[in-house]
């Protein structure tokens, strides 16, 4: 019976806690954890370039009348092409940033390749960004009007590709930073 009583008033609590706080602590200070705060701070700033243009484009209304033909019978709107472009100049922003910044220890590689290898991932992500663009805007617009039922046309339109921007970013996110960190920047120790 003290055998119990021993084992339950042990610090064997407070020492799986402490090794859940010293588990956090390593973690936080890991250089992968450290390097992934970097990238969001990178993306934060591209989504700040990104969201600049995709919405100053799309309020100059240059695009409107617009509508790019692809393969497969499929084509591009205003949103597609306005998010195309915002999204061209964020990955030259956050390619900078990152190879300068995020990871300084990459620059083994040579800068054409390297960069050539960062847009192809990027470009990935623009194939996984544009259909959401194009399929989720107009939902998204309509549902806003559902719950907003005040808001006039324009704003419905415009509040729900930036729903759907919101909702691509948060996706392409995940894939960028994974696939950048093991192909990118592979050379990384």
């Amino acid at each position: 019976m003290s055998k119990v009583i021993d084992t339950l008033t042990s610090t064997s609590k407070p020492l799986q806690l402490g090794g859940l706080i010293d588990r956090m602590r390593a973690f936080t200070t890991h250089k992968e954890f450290e390097r992934f705060w970097k990238f969001l701070v990178v993306g934060t700033i591209g989504a700040v370039i990104d969201f600049g243009t995709f919405r100053g484009l799309d309020a100059l209304n240059w695009f409107e009348a617009t509508r790019v033909a692809l393969p497969l019978g499929l084509s591009l709107s205003e949103a597609g092409i306005t998010g195309g472009i915002a999204f061209i100049l964020a990955i030259i922003s956050n390619f900078i940033w990152n190879r300068y910044w995020t990871y300084p220890d990459s620059r083994s590689k040579p800068l054409i390749s390297q960069f050539a290898t960062f847009a192809a991932v990027n470009v990935a992500g623009l194939l996984i960004r544009v259909p959401i663009l194009e399929l989720l805007s107009t939902p998204l617009g309509n549902l806003e009007h559902v719950i907003l039922p005040q808001l006039g046309e324009q704003a419905m339109i415009s509040m729900g590709r930036s729903s759907a921007w919101a909702i691509a970013v948060v996706i392409v996110l995940f894939w960028n930073f994974f696939v950048n960190r093991y192909w990118t920047y592979s050379d990384v120790k």
